[in-house]
């Protein structure tokens, strides 16, 4: 497919699934082999500092494709039970400027594939009635953990959904001519859990089955909203063995989602596409891989809730990192202006091509309202400084440059950096008590559509 205008870029975006932001050479990672990530930064830029707009998968998606922060969007959670508000998707403005939007893959989105408006949705994977797990207020607790955790291991084909869903990508980008610029977001499965890999990736690790660096004694684990998700996910039953298997396999599960994007940029090059597209490389969200006794996604510390975000193409710069915080909203915004097309005025996020200056005395911002936590949480980051909002528990503060780990706790010594921040908090992005509140009255009302209060509570 050839190249559009000289202004008017092509865009692709590969976004998997549940990806540390560790778990990746580009982060620094001393043996996960990401060979692809590294090509696509040596030509790039490195966000260092990205976020989720929320630690879950539809509230993340949703977030994106619609441009808006998720208490404006109403999606808190991956409960499907009750309609929620309908805003454009940033598919739909674009098919109607003349842009040939493409969705490849996962939707777990705000509105069905069929309502969101993009030219072409292509495999489209969407859920019908989503989690019914997420009261609150009791705490619902899930009874498939044992299930989970002996979900690991050798498969004779673990990826068959993803490798589908890359044939149809490579399909569009060997396609003729649309006679427009294009944008095209393949979403994979991968490396969301369970955590099957191939002989090979499993044997390519062999070694690597290690332990998280802190566990359930470290003092981030003793927070209230933590113990609360180690209880929800019933996370007791990973024992050092499983630990190890999961963690190993992850590894091959990194791998093979590299090798999707070597085999996407290979097209590109091969099709003469390559100079004229941006190409960028994210997740919906982080996994917490039994760090702090944690698994899965769901809180916002850093293994969770930030993200891996590299883009090249016109408009970046290459090799290059940068520091600045940013969030998918601004990855939203750059689709915007890789394509050259005006982008409402409303719509949260400034484009990745304006922020590769660092530092910055830019603050970003993250919300978390779905299951396994008592209440809301919200992330402020500016520079090193990262604050936790927490609507049912005490809040947290962390200098991210001295201690990357979040192990110490700097809120109840920093009093006037976390009022600062915590303005700021309010002033650029929400009233955390208010939205907490109106998450709460909305997953009471999924929970009567649904038809109980909630599934197996403490």
């Amino acid at each position: 497919m050839p190249s559009s205008s000289p202004s008017r870029h092509n865009v692709l975006i590969l976004k998997s699934d549940e990806h540390n932001p560790r778990i990746a050479s580009t982060d620094g990672h001393p043996f996960v082999e990401t060979p692809n990530l590294d090509r696509l930064a040596e030509r790039g830029v490195v966000f260092e500092s990205a976020y989720s707009p929320s630690p879950l998968c539809c509230p993340s998606r949703s977030s994106f494709i619609a441009g808006r922060p998720v208490h404006e969007i109403q999606c808190y959670n991956n409960s499907l039970a009750i309609e929620r508000p309908n805003y454009p998707s940033y598919g739909s403005l674009l098919d109607a400027a003349g842009v040939h939007a493409v969705h490849v893959g996962k939707v777990d989105a705000y509105r069905p594939p069929d309502e969101l408006g993009f030219t072409e949705m292509l495999g489209a994977d969407y859920r019908l009635a989503g989690d019914t797990h997420v009261s609150r207020s009791p705490l619902a607790l899930r009874q498939d953990s044992h299930k989970r955790a002996q979900g690991v291991g050798v498969r004779d084909d673990p990826f068959r959904a993803d490798d589908q869903r890359v044939a149809d990508a490579l399909a569009f980008i060997e396609r003729p001519n649309p006679g427009s610029p294009w944008t095209m977001e393949v979403n994979l499965i991968a490396p969301h859990f369970p955590h099957y890999v191939t002989q090979e990736l499993w044997d390519r690790y062999a070694g690597h089955d290690d332990l998280p660096e802190y566990g359930v004694d470290a003092a981030p684990a003793h927070h209230p909203y933590a113990a609360d998700l180690r209880r929800h996910f019933g996370t007791h039953v990973f024992t050092e063995e499983l630990t190890r298997q999961h963690r190993r396999a992850y590894y091959g599960r990194v791998t093979y989602v590299d090798q999707q994007l070597g085999l996407l940029l290979d097209a590109l090059e091969r099709t003469g596409q390559s100079d004229n597209t941006v190409v960028v490389y994210t997740s919906d969200h982080g996994e917490m891989l039994g760090l702090f006794g944690m698994w899965w996604k769901c809180s916002m510390y850093e293994d969770s809730a930030r993200v891996p975000l590299v883009a090249a193409g016109p408009g970046f710069g290459r090799g290059q990192r940068v520091t600045t915080p940013v969030t998918h909203w601004d990855l939203n915004a750059a689709v915007f202006a890789a394509v050259d097309v005006p982008r409402p005025a409303d719509l949260a996020g400034s484009p990745l091509q304006d922020l590769q200056a660092s530092p910055s005395e830019r603050a970003v911002f993250a919300e978390y309202h779905g299951h396994g936590t008592r209440g809301s949480a919200y992330m402020v980051r500016q520079n090193q400084w990262k604050l936790l909002y927490n609507a049912c528990a005490p809040h947290q503060l962390f200098d991210l440059e001295a201690d990357p780990h979040e192990l110490h706790d700097l809120a109840p010594t920093e009093p006037a950096r976390v009022r600062k921040l915590t303005e700021r908090l309010y002033d650029e992005f929400c009233d955390p008590m208010l939205e907490h509140e109106r998450a709460e009255s909305f997953i009471r009302r999924q929970l009567t559509a649904a038809g109980h209060e909630a599934v197996t509570t403490a």
